[in-house]
């Protein structure tokens, strides 16, 4: 690329007619180079009625009240709506049985959801970028999820707590780390410098720094675009799957034996893991879809299986229902 050539993180004509900039949008800022970099090429485009969001983990003391201060500074400047929260994602973690990462993401879509409550928005600009979603994938990979698991960072997803629904809307998926980098360098942008994220001790960083690198070494290519395409071929596909998943069955009270057993293994497991997600079932994964899908096998022997935190499917009189 030259140097010279301003670069463009996204082509605007079809950003513009899909989220027009009329209308009001919540934006997550933390203070770092990608979400300044999206605050920035937003503004570029004419968006005009953005609210700021920033909520401090509490994680790194005084650094996170400063960084918490920088967003204030920067809305204030530009005159736009700013919404500061604060949860102690340490303590959230530990009483939660989470790790730091995915209590920080949790604690983070709440405090969302409560400010697109509130202000009656019900839409928010997030900044992940093509690198965070082959982290992302890898992560859920190692982790054990299926293929939907690993293509969970979409374009345009909903987020719903309680009667609140939000959409997430991240225009960067196809814009890499470099280009931001370059994108933030070459207009001089001015944000905050997290330093936990070059600290190992995280499973995201040690994919970052090391697996990913040494992975490239090894094949002597970048990985990284593979991934990011196969991510981009399962959420398509798990779009098409979702699609085939009866919303009455999602959100019925029972599941019917008869009807699940007609249906194929992928929807099978589908409609079983969207049933328990309805009905509030936390830490779902692979070996309790498998375990509620024991259950409408002929011949089950099985009229039970254990739920996390303590709750638990049955199957009766054809039916299969949580308790």
């Amino acid at each position: 690329m030259n140097p010279q050539q301003p670069i463009r993180l996204i082509e605007p004509g079809k950003f513009l007619r899909d989220f027009p900039p009329n209308r009001r949008y919540l934006i997550g800022v933390s203070g770092g180079r990608d979400s300044i970099a999206l605050l920035n090429l937003l503004i570029d485009l004419g968006y005009k009625k953005l609210a700021i969001c920033h909520l401090n983990h509490q994680l790194r003391g005084r650094e996170s009240r400063r960084d918490a201060r920088f967003v204030e500074k920067i809305a204030r400047n530009l005159r736009f709506d700013c919404e500061i929260g604060s949860t102690d994602v340490g303590a959230l973690a530990k009483r939660s049985k989470l790790s730091i990462e995915t209590a920080a993401r949790l604690a983070r879509f709440a405090f969302f959801v409560e400010v697109a409550r509130r202000r009656r928005c019900s839409r928010i600009f997030l900044a992940h970028h093509a690198d965070d979603l082959v982290e992302t994938a890898l992560l859920n990979l190692f982790r054990g999820a299926s293929p939907g698991g690993m293509a969970a960072m979409r374009k345009i997803s909903i987020h719903r707590i309680g009667k609140t629904k939000l959409t997430i809307l991240r225009p960067l998926l196809g814009v890499w780390r470099g280009e931001v980098d370059t994108y933030v360098s070459q207009r001089h942008l001015e944000f905050r410098e997290d330093a936990t994220n070059a600290v190992l001790r995280s499973s995201r960083n040690k994919i970052r720094h090391r697996i990913l690198p040494d992975i490239e070494k090894q094949f002597g290519r970048d990985v990284r675009k593979t991934i990011w395409r196969a991510a981009q071929i399962w959420s398509e596909e798990e779009a098409v799957l979702d699609s085939l998943v009866s919303t009455e069955m999602i959100f019925a009270r029972h599941l019917a034996v008869a009807a699940l057993q007609k249906m194929p293994v992928a929807l099978q497991r589908r409609t079983i893991l969207r049933w328990l997600r309805a009905g509030k079932i936390a830490d779902i994964n692979f070996d309790v879809v498998e375990n509620v899908r024991s259950l409408i096998e002929p011949g089950a022997k099985t009229a039970k299986v254990n739920l996390p935190r303590a709750r638990h499917v049955r199957r009766r009189g054809g039916k299969i229902f949580i308790e």
